[in-house]
């Protein structure tokens, strides 16, 4: 008789001991027969359900209560302990052994404990979150190959390219392990990602290159997989499970050597792995909104350090966090400055909308015409529309004041309900001023523009384009977003109205122009990353425009042009935004000068989601006090925010309330929660959710 532990995907923190049959066993029957009938029944059947030996990293068939659940096993052992702490009777068999060979290795099963420690995760729900969930291979294959793919272009490397390439292909394990590719967008950052790699894989290594989504990237997918063929694994949220389970075993039996996808690909069983590549590392898509809340470059940090490999991330507007990493030598940093394609970074245009007399209608008299100027040359346009403007920020119209936190330093928002302006870092508030505090005009409001109202307005002022749009809600079925894209980029619409989605990644040889509706609405979210998120946005829609000739042009309108996120970047000063930023981070101790837990209390009862999480609250701070005795050193600058209700308060009819906790270092955050977590008691209708180092506070 074996045994074996196994990790399922429950809530709760600890694996569950279960007994292995004898192979002329059957683990189904044990749990559907009574003893005298096991044999009789295995008779009967013609065919006994295939089972397979158990080993660590297999996944195991199960019954947990009256539920039929899939595990992963962690361990193996012919002897149950003599210390055990519970009835040996109650131990019930394996159902069946699901896998021919481990699913997971013993790296990404060591990868999925730290994250369960890292993340305040049941390791469960770790390890089951890690590996594809389907039941059988599939037939099909994952991705399709072409019988011809186009044939490689020569490439003529710049200098600047050339040096990177060979830094980093180094050898040498004393070298810095971090490398960051920071260059303007269309610079080459592929292209040395790629010849990376094929160095890489020439020492018989393997890799995992990671794009924000791989949907939107159709240009890299191309050219990693002309370079590469067969050897190339895709994994993204288009493939069925069996699919997934199908790439998944390719690259455990080392038929896929370079495996790209988005955030969870980090994951791969790569045999050998000796680079991880990121690309668009600033890109919040790497954080994932699911339990575990992982991010993808943590991860890669922790695999890549375990491993002794090196880690290659790039962007043209790189994370704060990862700038500042630069700045003290922690990456290094290889720099892009020019554009390969024949172009040049496209004039910027920034448009005061308070100078403008729109009429409430939300596109400017210049832009207007520029666009029309645009499509009479037979040139594309792009107009970038940002859907994430839900809140209604308080701003004057004469003098553009906003009103601020007077804590926190983050927008307040208007709640209409109770006509208060909160924060939602320390819960502080006030009343609506009757007129502005710094120059006393009356004419003040809250502002906020709706996507619908502009794309009838587009097409209201330009009949004769062929106008496409594409986010979400214009999205309605499988391969529809790369059909469009690639009707814009033959010419077949002359202008585009997207969000985030066309931000990042995607070349159109024809566009001229670049508009961005409206640059201030990410800036008003109540984050302190509002303005790096608003700075990388604006470079990166701006990056669209003029890649392939020297005429490109952007139009960025604005109610705020002299916010720095938006006054550095019509200007081009990426070195004067990061400096500001940084500086003003570190004076108000946000990352990366602190680390953040964010804990959110959700419930469809207002009143017992309020109460759970001041008695939360309460428990944190005795916690701490408790601690303070102990750790009075690493103790000394923790902060407990909150709690106050989310800016989103209620989703899918929950209500949602939040505490954020706040030091530079987060072990002792780690503990406080840990306790709460595991040790506090709550309503069966409150759920905790638990974000370590968020990166979304809405």
């Amino acid at each position: 008789m074996q045994y074996v532990e196994v990790a399922l995907n429950v809530p709760v923190n600890q694996t569950f001991t279960y007994s292995v049959l004898p192979e002329n066993s059957d683990g189904r029957l044990q749990n559907e027969c009574e003893n005298g009938q096991i044999e009789l029944e295995l008779k009967k059947r013609k065919k006994a359900i295939k089972t397979f030996e158990a080993q660590i990293g297999k996944r195991a068939e199960v019954k947990f209560g009256n539920r039929r659940l899939t595990g992963i096993i962690t361990k193996v052992f012919d002897e149950l302990p003599k210390d055990l702490s519970f009835d040996k009777s109650k131990i019930r068999p394996v159902i069946r052994i699901l896998d021919d060979i481990p699913l997971l290795t013993k790296e990404l099963l060591q990868l999925g404990l730290w994250m369960s420690q890292y993340y305040i995760t049941p390791a469960g729900e770790v390890l089951n979150s890690i590996i594809p969930s389907g039941r059988r291979e599939s037939e099909n294959s994952a991705f399709s190959f072409t019988e011809d793919f186009p044939e490689e272009k020569n490439i003529t490397l710049s200098q600047e390219q050339i040096n990177a390439i060979e830094e980093i292909s180094k050898d040498d394990p004393q070298e810095n392990k971090f490398h960051f590719l920071y260059g303007t967008t269309g610079s080459g950052k592929t292209e040395v990602f790629l010849q990376v790699a094929e160095n890489i894989l020439k020492k018989g290594k393997g890799i995992i290159y990671l794009v924000p989504e791989i949907s939107l990237t159709p240009q890299i997918l191309e050219a990693v997989t002309i370079r590469f063929g067969k050897t190339v694994a895709v994994l993204h949220s288009g493939l069925t499970q069996s699919q997934k389970l199908s790439e998944w075993k390719r690259i455990l039996k080392n038929e896929a050597r370079i495996v790209i996808g988005a955030r969870s690909a980090v994951f791969a069983p790569v045999q050998n792995l000796g680079l991880i590549i990121i690309d668009e590392e600033h890109d919040s898509s790497y954080k994932s909104n699911n339990m575990p809340r992982y991010h993808a470059r943590q991860v890669a940090m922790y695999r890549a350090t375990k491993l002794k490999i090196p880690l290659l991330m790039g962007s043209a507007t790189p994370s704060v966090e990862s700038w500042n990493s630069i700045s003290n030598g922690q990456f290094v940093c290889h720099k892009l400055t020019k554009r390969l394609a024949g172009g040049i970074p496209p004039a910027i245009k920034c448009i005061d909308l308070n100078r403008e007399n729109t009429r409430g209608q939300s596109i400017s008299h210049e832009l207007e015409n520029a666009i029309k100027k645009t499509l009479e040359e037979k040139k594309q346009v792009i107009l970038f529309l940002n859907r994430r403007g839900f809140n209604h920020f308080f701003r004057c119209s004469s003098c553009g004041f906003e009103l601020k936190c007077k804590n926190c330093s983050v927008p307040l928002t208007y709640h209409k309900s109770y006509n208060r302006l909160k924060c939602h870092y320390c819960g502080w508030s006030i009343e609506p001023p009757s007129s502005c505090p710094e120059c006393g005009s009356y004419d003040i409001g809250y502002s906020g523009f709706g996507t619908e109202f502009i794309e009838s307005e587009v097409k209201a002022k330009f009949l004769n384009a062929r106008i496409i749009r594409i986010d979400t809600d214009s999205l309605t079925r499988k391969g529809e977003l790369e059909e469009k894209l690639k009707s814009f980029r033959n010419g077949e619409y002359d202008i585009m109205l997207g969000t985030q989605m066309i931000a990042k990644g995607l070349n159109f040889p024809n566009l001229k122009l670049v508009g961005i509706i409206l640059a201030d609405t990410s800036l008003h979210l109540p984050d302190f990353r509002a303005a790096e998120r608003t700075f990388s946005l604006i470079t990166q829609v701006a990056g669209r425009a003029g890649r392939y000739f020297p005429d490109g042009i952007v139009y960025v309108q604005t109610y705020n042009p002299t916010a720095e996120s938006i006054y550095f970047a019509c200007r081009s000063k990426t070195n004067e935004f990061y400096t500001s930023e940084i500086m003003q981070r570190k004076m108000l101790e946000f990352p990366p000068f602190s680390r953040l837990i964010r804990l959110v209390f959700r419930s469809p009862s207002l009143k017992d989601v309020i109460e759970t999480s001041r008695n939360a609250k309460e428990i944190l701070t005795l916690k701490l006090a408790e601690f303070k005795k102990k750790f009075s050193t690493v103790c000394e600058d923790v902060e407990i925010m909150g709690e106050s209700e989310c800016p989103l308060q209620k989703v899918s009819n929950n209500y949602r309330y939040q505490i954020i906790l706040k030091a530079k270092n987060i072990g002792i955050l780690q503990k406080l929660v840990n306790h709460l977590i595991y040790d506090f008691t709550r309503p069966d209708n409150v759920y905790i959710e638990t974000d370590v180092d968020p990166m979304n506070l809405l």
